[in-house]
């Protein structure tokens, strides 16, 4: 049974433990002995204050401490003696949050604090005054309070640890199948490959210096060895990158470019918006995507110009290249292993990816990848 449709919303909850507080502070205020006249309805909005300032003890946990301190004082000045309930759930949140020390040293303070108050603003003997401060806040409720957010705290912690190894783990079993399957994929089929090329190769060599027309099934096997023995080279490699070589990134796109232009391309590179620094994968997947997009077109698209955009926008990187080849919106080529790629990397990242025939004639590769922002 999925119980996930059960669970209470944080918001649901701290609204619910915020006028629970307050109900019980007033109740309890309001039902024992308490003062008269403007000093009750000063004592009442105090009490109040302290339970309500609790929505906020996720966001600004030390804020609230301050807060429903600061009332325990006012309402125990005003004459009411009610144990500040608000300012234990608030120590609770503050060290859950991790505030350790700042928690207890306003605790500390708040119980020096307290009897002070009492001696000031109430009459009777000084034990008596003692008393009455201890009926606000008892220390073995802090304690226990303190205990409380501490212990889950830890227990966070050690949750969190634990996904965070799981993942480290899952992550390294991956490389290392990945490794394995790009060694046997060396060892069974590089060496076999290599073989027909190389034999290809030289019955079509042998076959010209004789002055032979070469067959066309002979010039088809050299051309697939050729081809098979790039693909496999390229699979190898994007098999055996992992992170202890050095990842290919934004900063070598350039080098993507000037390669391109080696081949024939007349390519050229711009780059738009404020450079920024980019999450690794959201770098190493946007050299991923240009490098294929150039190679396509370089080899199938039969065109003379490439265009490669970069721009960075506030939360995306967005990466275009454009093509002037034969590709048409009526004859649009089949998409390969290479475009199916791309396409997992991006949405692998949350990204969008659009690869299709331009109007008139070429191919554009639009890749959005979301960028996070650091909080």
């Amino acid at each position: 049974m999925d119980t996930g449709r059960f669970r209470v919303p944080a918001a649901a909850m701290d609204w619910a433990i915020a006028v629970s507080v307050a109900a019980l502070l007033l109740g309890s205020g309001l039902s024992g002995q308490h003062p008269a006249g403007q000093r009750e309805l000063f004592g009442a909005i105090l009490l109040a204050a302290g339970g309500l300032a609790l929505l906020a003890r996720r966001r600004a946990p030390l804020a609230v401490l301050a807060v429903t301190g600061l009332c325990a004082v006012g309402y125990e000045a005003a004459g009411f003696e009610v144990l500040a309930v608000s300012y234990l759930v608030a120590v609770y949140g503050a060290v859950r949050a991790g505030h350790r020390a700042l928690t207890a040293a306003a605790s500390v303070s708040l119980l020096v604090v307290l009897p002070l108050t009492a001696l000031l603003f109430r009459d009777g003997p000084a034990r008596e005054a003692f008393t009455q401060a201890r009926n606000v806040l008892e220390i073995a409720w802090l304690i226990a309070s303190f205990a409380a957010g501490e212990a889950l705290r830890q227990a966070e912690q050690r949750a969190d640890e634990a996904e965070r190894t799981r993942e480290e783990t899952a992550r390294r079993r991956a490389d290392e199948e990945r490794l394995h399957i790009a060694r046997e994929l060396h060892d069974s089929l590089t060496h076999q490959i290599s073989i027909i090329k190389v034999q290809s190769e030289v019955a079509v060599h042998v076959a010209r210096r004789r002055g032979e027309q070469v067959p066309e099934t002979l010039l088809a096997i050299q051309t697939a060895g050729r081809e098979a023995t790039r693909e496999l080279r390229a699979t190898l490699e994007a098999l055996r990158d992992d992170d202890t070589s050095p990842p290919q990134s934004l900063e070598h796109i350039p080098e993507l470019v000037e390669r391109a232009c080696s081949m024939g391309l007349d390519a050229t590179l711009t780059i738009e918006g404020q450079r920024q620094d980019v999450p690794a994968a959201v770098g190493r997947t946007a050299y991923r995507v240009v490098q294929e997009a150039l190679t396509n077109t370089a080899r199938h698209a039969c065109a003379t110009t490439a265009t490669v955009r970069i721009d960075y926008r506030p939360h995306v990187l967005a990466v275009q290249v454009d093509d002037d080849g034969k590709a048409t919106p009526d004859d649009a080529p089949a998409p390969g292993l290479g475009l199916l790629g791309m396409r997992e990397r991006v949405i692998a990242l949350g990204g969008r990816l659009r690869a299709q025939p331009r109007t008139g004639h070429g191919f554009t590769v639009q890749a959005e990848l979301p960028v996070e922002r650091a909080s």
